[in-house]
């Protein structure tokens, strides 16, 4: 596909969702205040075949590359990072799928998506789960299917999803597996208790699964998850910062603008024209440009891995090539990690300079830009991929690309 190709459909997919994505920012300061989850607003998104961004043409979905996906939600997040958020682990799932080996089984998940079904996300357990532990367990029911049974938390999106993409252990064999498990069973419910002071409205909360329905078909080995699985969940956490600096910039300009009153020591007799106060939006509005601008570079090494693994299903490239891409994304999504997440939440509290103590109404609920950008922030830590980046550079000690969360030893 041409350069200008690739552009117009971009522009085609902008003009297509830019409705939905208007309407969803008319009430996310609300929904963010009252804590209403936005069933409708997801199902709505869905039906327009957002969820089907990435699956080809071919198959019923927009065909879209990685880059395209990406500042798509960008401009989602800034409507309501919550939403871009919740439809992480959809995304995953749907990127796993398309890079698995051909046949009847990958073309049904991609009539899926396509339909407009959703997945959402069952992986971490906490308590006294050790790290490296998994607790939750498919099991043969002795008919031909399974049973999962379980306790997840963070389950972000799963409340809207008509899947979950959830990691166990088999009974039988000792493989972690993930298990696809239909929502709609009895054995499944959701809670949505999660109680951060960002994000809330993401869905995020407890997952239990009690002797849930799962059939062996819809059972994939972890080992064959896409190799860039983690990077590619990075920048979903990335385009909420993205989408948190320019909804920041949006707001507080307008704030702004709309302000009436002017301080007797300041340089102009009305807001929106004193140069200080230009200023502080004006650099609120280069962070954001920055933050998106980084989203871009990450999505670039995402399609190289996600480019070079069609190519070693063809045989067209090597593993050593294969291994090198996924670094490569794991790296940039690192890096990225490091440099935004203070830019983001420097810039958002840097905007608050350029208004008076009203920009801490609760009213106007400009904080949650903050509290949004902070709670994706504190998602896997920053300092340790620091650290690691560190180690590369110095030692070419290669970054980890799979880990896990438990109880200290």
């Amino acid at each position: 596909m041409t350069v200008l190709a690739t552009a117009n459909r971009l522009a085609e997919l902008k003009t297509r969702f830019a409705p939905h994505f208007e309407k969803i920012a008319a009430g996310a300061a609300e929904r963010d205040r009252s804590g209403e989850l936005p069933h409708q607003q997801v199902a709505e998104l869905a039906a327009a075949g957002f969820g089907a961004l990435r699956v080809p043409v071919s198959h019923g979905g927009a065909g879209a590359t990685l880059a395209e996906l990406f500042e798509l939600l960008v401009e989602l997040a800034a409507a309501d990072s919550s939403i871009a958020q919740a439809l992480r682990a959809h995304f995953a799932f749907v990127e796993d799928r398309l890079v698995a080996a051909p046949g009847p089984g990958r073309d049904k998940w991609l009539a899926r998506f396509a339909a407009g079904e959703l997945v959402g996300n069952s992986w971490t357990e906490i308590g006294t789960v050790k790290v490296g532990e998994v607790i939750t367990k498919v099991t043969p029911d002795g008919e031909g299917g399974f049973l999962v049974n379980g306790t997840k938390y963070y389950s972000t999106g799963s409340i809207f999803a008509d899947w979950l993409d959830t990691y166990a252990e088999r009974t039988d064999t000792g493989k972690r597996v993930i298990a696809a498990v239909n929502r709609h069973q009895p054995g499944v419910v959701l809670a949505d208790d999660w109680d951060g002071f960002g994000q809330r409205t993401t869905g995020t909360g407890t997952s239990t699964f009690t002797d849930a329905v799962v059939a062996e078909e819809d059972l994939i080995d972890f080992d064959t998850r896409f190799k860039y699985q983690t990077a590619f969940y990075q920048q979903v956490l990335l385009v909420v910062l993205a989408g948190s600096a320019k909804a920041a910039e949006r707001d507080f300009a307008a704030e702004q603008k709309a302000r009436k009153r002017t301080f007797s020591h300041g340089a102009a007799n009305v807001a929106a024209e004193d140069p200080q106060l230009l200023q502080v939006i004006g650099e609120v509005s280069a962070a954001a440009f920055a933050a998106a601008g980084t989203v871009e570079r990450v999505s670039q090494s995402l399609q190289g891995a996600y480019e070079t693994a069609l190519a070693l299903h063809e045989g067209e490239a090597t593993a050593e090539e294969d291994e090198a891409a996924n670094d490569a994304a794991e790296l940039a999504s690192a890096q990225a990690q490091v440099v935004l997440t203070p830019l983001v939440l420097n810039a958002i509290t840097h905007a608050f300079d350029a208004l008076a103590a009203s920009a801490t109404s609760v009213s106007k609920n400009l904080d949650r830009h903050w509290r949004n950008a902070r709670t994706a922030g504190n998602h896997n830590p920053w300092v340790f991929k620091a650290r690691l980046i560190g180690d590369l550079a110095v030692n070419g000690t290669e970054l980890p690309r799979v880990w896990a969360i438990g109880a200290s030893k």
